[in-house]
């Protein structure tokens, strides 16, 4: 909704979510080939510019698909008229490499087991009909979509839709039973012999002579059959596949809006994207699609042949968008345009207060000491592991007193990544209002007596089991669209909780429903068989939603590029190990392996510029948070001001940070 009514930071979030299930549906369908990228962003394009037409925003999903599909579809129909009006040696240059295909990426991505292999294997075998209707059931599957979802992008009844499922099904179990005969050691002779004048690739016809042959054949039977999975057992804990460096949403997004602006006339999409506004997905995007003449990112290799495309295919546009602009006009053109500039005001002015139609905070409370999680001593880590930070009374414990000198004046930057953790202090407030920060937390589900500035959201945490009660949970539920969970369980120290705990206290918090971080473990997020990766399992088994992981970090590496290159390093290995968006909820340079101590002033802001630009580049970190906003100017400490306008040098370079 606030996205729809012009907010530049709801829509870039909303693409943020968007993105890996319109790549995944793309991706799947058009098996990995070099238009994916093209695909993806005339979808969001076209849903950018049919969102003031939405009157349902809880079809917001089955309509994303809708359109998704019918784009994947507008793809096809258009590359089959262009292959008849073209020679046959022009084919050559859309042929894509087998091995950069999609379920080359699952494969080589999520580090699958033989059965999950064989299983992505077969999808090359696949119908070119049914390539689509894979796309939405491998993400039905593993719970990225609903069979509405499903259905109604298909514009069929569930029954029907349930019918052609059964029928793709039937082929891709024809299709891994070719995978794994073709694959055996030793491989049958007959079949070997059958093979021999196959050229490797993938294909119907082949996938029917292997098959013919299967029926038919003992030795090929009984491999088969030996401790074979159905496949739903197989993809039911696949995560999607991760988005390209390509599509990382702030280029998307540019994008779009370039698309969108190229021409008042552009606006004329809204009429096909929303033409199936408020209902389930049926109808999809409407319209004849093509290009949005943003294919300049393309997809593996084909960057030079993809940008050729793309002219021509902008020049078809160009002449499709000008014999419909008449016949669209009206209050809906003008509406897609008014949203369009609200939305370029609002990005290119940089943060704006929240929409019109956001509920306003709680009003904040004052500090109490049952609050207030219990005060740990540090626990030491060996660096440059994430290590281990004391709990937020133990920091609010040094209270900085106030400072005499001004601060310089400092140009403030905010990204919608950027934020920090808040304790109270002599000017928290106004520190806050102009470090820059986009969001905060208070390690509670209330302010802690700290005013939000405009330029800034609040974020609650149930930081611990003791927290999870009906008042801090309507708390949550008041304070915006996400919630943070227990704080630092791994530690005694900190939350103290089992695994088991957690995941019984956890339907609670998912009936919050909010967009819910995990646990903040300390440490170890990655390792296999530990706390995270236990809880993570757990919650797949129980089909618990989980919607991003939230980490800690604690570098005891004062040298910049080591730090930030095994910060990266971290946040990698979580990302590969989950697939799931990462908050980076606590960090900074602290060395807590023996005793606790402190980078120079210098050395510390100097982490963070350079720190905040990497985390900034990875498409799969959706915020941070710099531990923490207040200091003491009496003692080291990772602070960034010691009172409400003097900034610490480590918060002078928060504040630039863009």
């Amino acid at each position: 909704m606030a996205a729809r009514a012009g907010d530049g930071r709801a829509l870039e979030e909303l693409v943020s979510r968007c993105l890996p299930l319109v790549y995944n549906i793309v991706g799947r369908a058009l098996n990995g080939h070099a238009d994916v990228d093209d695909v993806v962003q005339e979808t969001l394009l076209r849903m950018v510019r049919g969102l003031p037409k939405l009157r349902d925003p809880s079809a917001f999903r089955s309509w994303l698909v809708a359109i998704t599909i019918r784009q994947v579809r507008n793809r096809e129909q258009s590359r089959a008229t262009d292959r008849d009006r073209r020679a046959h040696l022009d084919d050559a240059e859309t042929i894509t490499d087998p091995a950069l295909d999609f379920a080359g990426l699952t494969i080589l991505r999520l580090g699958l087991t033989e059965q999950r292999r064989e299983v992505a294997e077969a999808t090359r075998w696949l119908d070119p009909d049914d390539q689509e209707l894979l796309s939405l059931w491998w993400l039905e599957e593993t719970g990225e979509l609903e069979r509405a979802d499903l259905a109604g992008a298909l514009g069929l009844s569930d029954r029907h839709a349930a019918v052609r499922v059964q029928r793709m099904k039937k082929q891709m179990e024809t299709a891994r039973g070719v995978v794994r005969a073709l694959g055996a050691e030793p491989r049958c002779a007959e079949l070997h012999q059958i093979a021999a004048p196959w050229d490797g690739t993938p294909s119907p016809l082949w996938r029917k002579r292997f098959a013919r042959h299967l029926r038919g054949c003992g030795v090929c039977q009984g491999r088969l059959e030996r401790g074979l999975l159905p496949m739903e057992r197989l993809l039911g804990g696949l995560p999607l596949v991760a988005v390209p460096a390509s599509l990382d949403p702030a280029r998307v997004l540019a994008h779009v809006w370039a698309a969108t602006t190229a021409s008042p006339s552009g606006a004329s999409g809204a009429s096909g994207a929303s033409g199936a506004s408020g209902s389930s997905g049926s109808g999809g995007s409407g319209g004849s699609g093509g290009s949005s003449g943003v294919s300049g990112s393309g997809s593996g290799g084909g960057g030079g042949r993809a940008a050729r495309r793309g002219h021509r295919r902008l020049a078809r546009t160009g002449r499709r968008v000008a014999g419909k602009q008449a016949v669209v006009g009206g209050s809906a053109a003008v509406a897609a345009v008014a949203v369009a500039a609200l939305v370029a005001a609002r990005l290119t002015a940089g943060p704006a207060a929240p929409a019109a139609a956001t509920a306003p905070p709680p009003t904040p409370v004052a500090v109490t000491s049952s609050s207030a999680p219990p005060s740990p001593s540090p626990s030491p880590s060996t660096s440059p592991s994430p290590g281990k930070s004391p709990s937020p009374s133990a920091k609010a414990s040094v209270r900085p007193s106030p400072a005499k000198q001004s601060a310089a004046p400092v140009q403030v930057a905010s990204g919608a990544k950027k934020g920090v953790g808040v304790w109270t202090f002599n000017g928290v407030s106004q520190a806050l209002a102009v470090s820059g920060a986009s969001w905060y937390y208070t390690w509670n589900t209330q302010h802690q007596g700290v005013t939000t500035p405009g330029s800034a959201s609040f974020v609650p945490m149930i930081w611990g089991a003791a927290s999870v009660t009906d008042a801090a949970l309507a708390q949550a539920r008041a304070a915006g669209p996400y919630l943070l969970a227990f704080n630092e369980p791994d530690f005694a120290q900190q939350s103290n909780m089992s695994v088991d705990r957690a995941l019984q206290l956890w339907p609670k918090l998912m009936a919050a429903g909010k967009t819910l971080g995990s646990p903040a473990v300390a440490t170890g997020a990655a390792t296999p068989g530990g706390w995270l990766d236990r809880f993570m399992a757990g919650a797949s088994e129980k089909g618990y939603r989980v919607d991003f992981v939230t980490l800690h970090w604690y570098g005891g590496d004062f040298r910049t590029p080591q730090a930030v290159e095994q910060l990266k390093s971290y946040l990698t290995s979580v990302y590969a190990r989950y697939h799931k968006p990462i908050w980076l909820t606590e960090y900074a340079l602290i060395d807590f392996s023996q005793g606790t101590r402190f980078p120079s002033a210098a050395q510390q802001a100097a982490f963070v510029t350079a720190s905040t630009k990497m985390l900034d580049s990875l498409p799969y970190v959706h915020r941070y948070a710099w531990f923490g906003l207040g200091a003491d100017p009496s003692k080291p400490s990772s602070g960034l001001f010691t009172d409400g306008t003097t900034a610490t040098a480590a918060g002078r370079a928060f504040q630039a940070a863009r």
